[in-house]
């Protein structure tokens, strides 16, 4: 019987390394929602990598569309310089994994000609694998001492209650005896001046935040899935952040949207970022006049309501609030694949075999 114990015993230790070992690898996608694009400033994947820690054994994935990027990994110098002639290595189909072999610093960019330079290019570094944690140990941590015991003798009691004054306490003063008025029948009762309703402030949007105004990994639905739950009204100002000379905005009609038409433009901004302030109610219509661009997501609708200052209510109108459209605004013809999930860090688990492993020893010796 101990033998067999024995044998369980050293079967769970070896379970529980090999769940620990599992549970250290993780798959980071890089630049999260963004995806592998030229992104709108040349800070954005910089700033993605820096409070991650990366590991041996870990992998990068680059989501990016098939044709338009491409992941070379390349030398600290041609990194530099934005060379991609003599790749380490080379992948132009999506998502490229990259595991992490080694330990030292890793460079990657995107060899299509301008793409580095305007910014989509990667440099980590990566340490050693994960250690496993310090057993804990054996010896319980020592209790504190047991409370000083509460005295058996009870604190002495006063032998004669106080005196109590012989002055009696004076008279309340008497109250009228006549009663207050009633109102009359036909007096109308006082009805108090409604509260102001709270007025907002213009608000600035930045378009897709951090991701800013670029072809997005997911296609269109990561413009219209930020603009959903949002309320634009009159005043606000949309800020489209992007890298001068790789996009543009213009606003277009309805019409013009949907085929991603851009003939007759009603604005057309190419300096980023463009800051646009929203002056008129109704639909607003954005993308991006770069040859590709709209039809592969890089476009937004929005719906604008009245002015972002409310108006102060009558004394007879109780406040209404802001009305949020019903409809979500319209979308690109285009058919949208699901975003990448935000989460860049993906456990590698094998919790399922490992329990059925330890199941059969278990029986098998029991």
């Amino acid at each position: 019987m101990g033998r067999r114990l024995n044998i369980v015993f050293l079967a769970t230790i070896a379970i529980a390394a090999m769940l620990q070992s599992s549970s250290a690898q993780t798959a980071y996608v890089v630049g999260d929602a963004l995806g592998w694009v030229i992104p709108p400033g040349p800070a954005a994947y910089p700033t993605w990598a820096a409070n991650k820690t990366f590991r041996v054994g870990d992998t990068l994935v680059f989501n990016f569309r098939n044709g338009a990027h491409d992941v070379a990994r390349v030398t600290r110098a041609n990194f530099d310089a934005c060379n991609a002639t003599s790749p380490l290595l080379l992948l132009s189909n999506s998502p490229a994994n990259v595991p992490l072999n080694e330990t030292g610093d890793h460079y990657f960019l995107c060899a299509i000609p301008g793409h580095c330079s305007a910014g989509q290019k990667l440099a980590i570094n990566v340490s050693g694998a994960a250690s496993s944690p310090a057993p804990r140990p054996s010896t319980p941590a020592p209790q504190p001492p047991s409370p000083a015991p509460l005295p058996s003798t009870p604190a002495p009691q006063p032998s004669s209650p106080a005196p109590q004054p012989t002055t009696p306490p004076p008279a309340s003063t008497p109250q009228p005896s006549a009663p207050a008025p009633a109102p009359q029948a036909g007096s109308p009762s006082p009805i108090s001046a409604p509260a102001p309703a709270p007025t907002r402030s213009a608000i600035t949007y930045t378009v897709l935040e951090t991701l800013g105004w670029t072809i997005p990994s997911s296609g269109s639905s990561a413009y219209q899935t930020w603009a959903n739950g949002k309320t634009f009204m009159v005043g606000d100002i949309l800020v489209f952040n992007y890298v001068t000379g790789t996009h543009d905005v213009a606003e277009v009609t309805r019409e013009a949207y949907q085929p991603c038409n851009t003939s007759n433009l009603l604005s057309n901004f190419t300096t980023g970022p463009t800051r646009i302030t929203l002056r008129s109610p109704g639909e607003h219509f954005y993308i991006c006049t770069f040859p590709g661009h709209c039809t592969a997501g890089q476009k937004l609708a929005i719906n604008v309501t009245g002015s972002s200052t409310a108006t102060p209510p009558s004394s007879t109108t109780a406040p209404q609030s802001p009305t949020t459209p019903s409809s979500s605004p319209p979308t690109g013809d285009n058919t949208a694949t699901p975003p990448t999930p935000g989460n860049s860090a993906t456990s590698l688990g094998v919790a399922g075999l490992s329990a059925t492993f330890l199941s059969f020893i278990v029986a098998f010796f029991m």
